[in-house]
């Protein structure tokens, strides 16, 4: 588990007929250069690094997204700019459903609380953090002391730098890094296309590859009333990606389970997921409902609606994959790897599994739905073939 808030990192997939993705998603002040040469002959440099990673924009609604010009424009997915397109609408102009096309800068149309986020630079402040824990303290007292210093690190420098700086909490408190973001909080829309076309092909297309769709949103942000400068930005490639081409995505996803041992597989199978399909069914029964009452009322529920659908189509299938045999059995030597470490680790991750393993079972329905409710957060990227990040 990687996060409790949303961080910056970059995957590699190859560009082909038959796409895939290559292990592992990798934080930018900590990527495999050692495994990058070996298998691919790449080396990044800490330029390329830096490049790519102040490219690369959050979006505060949920999702990823990337500078693609000097002058303040940036991309991202159709369903992350839903959200500010539902708000901008109205009952005389839907633009969540009709599109939308600034012809001039003076027709771009500045949004109500969206926010771009650009990370500009990563610190390790993991030993402050541990030190504000005391031998002898609780459990609740060490929290609060984390808490504490995690409050103090991140007003300090704020008022330093004048930057955003979220301490982000990674392997369950293994490290704890503070990002520091630029803030664009003046952000107009640009273009839209009409949702027909954002979402051709409907649910049965969702989560398929290729998707014949238009699934784009363009905005702009401001400083001071004027286009923001922006030095670092993604080229457009008009030739796009070749066949076997090495590829890099980056995004800022919520989080990744990918640690899990089986023991937390088996108990988002049987409890995590089927609790959230159950919300996520109500919901749209509910939102379906509502808005058979008026066009209206079926303007302002269509992204909420949209956004249950898709998690609802999402995680169906987990409970199904988590069973499967050959899953288990490659996680259960995951797990055994690392208990097999050395007798005296092994010893101490056991231990830890089984306390695990007595805490899990022992959490109120509450504490499941409070902690199955965080995994909503899930990661929305800009697929990277689509730009060259050369300058």
């Amino acid at each position: 588990m990687i996060s409790r808030r949303f961080l910056l990192l970059f995957a590699v997939v190859f560009s082909s007929s038959s796409l895939f993705g290559d292990e592992g998603m990798w934080l930018f002040n900590s990527p495999p250069l050692k495994r990058l040469k070996e298998k691919y002959q790449f080396e990044p440099t800490p330029q390329w690094l830096e490049h790519l990673q102040k490219s690369s924009v959050r979006f505060n609604s949920g999702g990823s997204g990337s500078f693609v010009s000097a002058n303040g424009l940036a991309i991202t997915n159709h369903h992350v700019g839903a959200d500010t397109l539902q708000k901008l609408s109205n009952e005389q102009h839907n633009y969540l459903r009709d599109g939308f096309y600034a012809r001039t800068q003076g027709e771009e149309i500045k949004s109500t609380d969206l926010e771009l986020n650009v990370l500009v630079s990563i610190e390790d402040v993991t030993a402050r953090v541990n030190a504000a824990v005391k031998p002898g303290m609780s459990p609740d007292e060490s929290g609060k002391a984390r808490g504490n210093a995690i409050a103090q690190i991140e007003k300090e420098s704020k008022e330093k730098t004048g930057l955003r700086s979220d301490v982000v909490t990674l392997y369950q408190g293994g490290v704890y890094n503070l990002y520091r973001y630029k803030r664009y909080d003046d952000v107009r829309l640009v273009f839209a296309p009409e949702q027909q076309i954002a979402f051709y092909g409907g649910d049965p297309d969702n989560f398929e590859y290729p998707r014949f769709d238009l699934d784009i949103c363009i905005f702009r942000v401001y400083e001071n009333g004027r286009p923001a400068k922006i030095d670092n930005y993604l080229k457009w490639n008009s030739k796009g990606p070749g066949d076997g081409e090495l590829t890099f995505v980056s995004g800022s996803p919520g989080r990744t389970d990918r640690q899990l041992t089986v023991d937390e597989l088996a108990d988002t199978r049987d409890r995590d997921v089927p609790n959230l399909l159950s919300i996520f069914n109500r919901r749209e029964v509910l939102l379906n409902a509502w808005s058979q009452r008026s066009f209206e009322n079926a303007r302002r529920a269509r992204d909420d609606l949209y956004g249950d659908q898709n998690n609802r189509k999402r995680d169906r299938g987990t409970p199904e994959e988590i069973g499967r045999r050959h899953f288990r059995r490659r996680q259960a030597k995951i797990d055994n790897r690392g208990l097999r470490s050395d007798q005296e680790g092994a010893g101490r991750a056991g231990k830890d599994c089984a306390t695990l393993r007595l805490s899990r079972t022992g959490t109120s329905q509450h504490g499941r739905l409070s902690g199955a409710a965080r995994t909503l957060r899930f990661s929305l990227h800009v697929r990277a073939p689509a730009y060259s990040s050369n300058r």
